[in-house]
């Protein structure tokens, strides 16, 4: 039976694109694999030549390295032979690529230059005359590094960055990743029983984080009672929310906020001993990036948190955490020790992975149900408060184009 989505606009998002296989593999296939640019490491992970890491967009595992004359270069971890995944490191250091199942050989441009017994044995076997080693290496990717950062495509004809970034996003972009060396802290990684979607719409939803997240609203670091805006792309598929930190008290706006507690108090205080570092007055910015990339800034700490998804109903959130080359030691300390906020496992983050379960456990209960996303309205424009939906209406909007629904 024929599936149609229940309003014409964005404020109604019909549960079986959270659960529909055949929907997850066209979202594979349009957004991840199509003309997109998607995060895929810092430069810092590369460093010298020969380095590699290997990462996935979408469902689909590549490898991002640097060649032996230190340029970028991207490809589909898949053999052209059998289709074998075959580096399974996540890092490292190489000349060559091999497959592991019939050694076939690939240079760090992903180009083909071995297969055992080409031209067969004592004159038997081998490939046809005519088989070509050009014709027959890696998949390509687009990749380019903006201000440290790594992104690649399946577009081969993929548009400028700065272009598909858009001037919002691109200020609050390079606010962050603003040209200096960047330094590698750590990386952290997580399983969310969930669909991918549903990471997105959490960073696009201010309403939430000054409800759910005890330690957010009680200590003043991200409430709706604050100096806020929400802002998107001319697209509304990328998406920013901004914030300034307020203080540990109740006011006539937070009535509503129960989990407010003005009497706690942190026996490290050091774990709140923000410094500004930025030109603006912004303390939080949630920069989201379609189609797999959160920019994190909270306070001090800063990541990217790059979507991976699985399957319909699960992705891996993979946790890249960075500070800048020039950092002296007390500044290196203070981003890791605020990262205890934002992680895998941090005080504020834990709260959305459990809820991005729950919201899947509720879904796969009634996939001809809908959400309802009508808080601040029904349009997609940009906001200067966090009670709203808007943000992610406007994702919708940009998804339902993309993928033609």
């Amino acid at each position: 039976m024929p599936r149609t989505w229940p309003d014409p606009g964005s404020t109604r998002i019909p549960y079986w694109i959270y659960t529909d296989q055949d929907i997850f593999d066209l979202e594979m296939e349009r957004i991840f694999c199509g003309s997109s640019w998607a995060y895929v490491g810092l430069s810092a992970e590369l460093l010298e030549p020969g380095s590699f890491i290997t990462t996935n967009i979408g469902d689909r595992p590549v490898i991002i390295c640097r060649n032996g004359d230190g340029e970028l270069r991207g490809f589909v971890n898949r053999c052209a032979h059998r289709g074998i995944k075959f580096c399974r490191h996540r890092s490292g250091q190489t000349k060559r690529f091999t497959c592991p199942y019939h050694q076939w050989t690939y240079d760090l441009n992903g180009d083909l230059k071995g297969v055992p017994f080409m031209r067969g044995v004592n004159g038997q076997g081998g490939m046809p005359e005519d088989f070509d080693l050009g014709a027959n290496g890696l998949q390509q990717l687009k990749v380019i590094a903006h201000n440290g950062v790594l992104f690649a495509s399946f577009d081969l004809n993929m548009t400028e960055f700065t272009t598909y970034l858009g001037e919002s996003n691109r200020y609050y972009f390079e606010r962050v990743c603003d040209g200096r060396e960047l330094r590698l802290l750590g990386h952290s990684r997580q399983l969310i029983r969930g669909n991918w979607k549903l990471m997105f719409e959490n960073i696009k939803d201010p309403y939430h984080a000054s409800l759910l997240h005890v330690f957010l609203v009680t200590f003043g670091l991200f409430r709706a009672d604050q100096q806020s805006q929400v802002k998107m792309d001319r697209t509304g598929g990328h998406g920013l929310l901004i914030s300034r930190k307020g203080e540990q008290k109740a006011t006539d706006a937070t009535q509503d906020i129960e989990n407010l507690r003005e009497d706690f108090k942190l026996k490290d205080p050091r774990l709140l001993d923000p410094v500004k570092e930025f030109k603006d007055s912004a303390t939080v910015v949630m920069q989201t990036l379609w189609p797999n990339l959160i920019v994190q800034q909270q306070s001090n700490t800063i990541a990217m948190r790059q979507v991976q998804p699985r399957d319909p109903s699960s992705f891996i959130l993979a946790w890249t955490f960075f500070g800048y080359a020039d950092d002296d030691e007390a500044m290196t300390i203070r981003r890791l020790r605020q990262a205890n906020l934002m992680s895998a496992s941090g005080l504020v983050s834990c709260d959305d992975s459990e809820v991005i379960k729950l919201a899947q456990d509720g879904i796969n209960s009634d996939i001809d149900g809908y959400a309802l996303f009508e808080m601040g309205g029904r349009d997609t424009e940009d906001t200067e408060h966090m009670v709203t939906e808007t943000a992610i209406r406007a994702f919708y909007k940009h998804y339902r184009a993309v993928m033609d629904l």
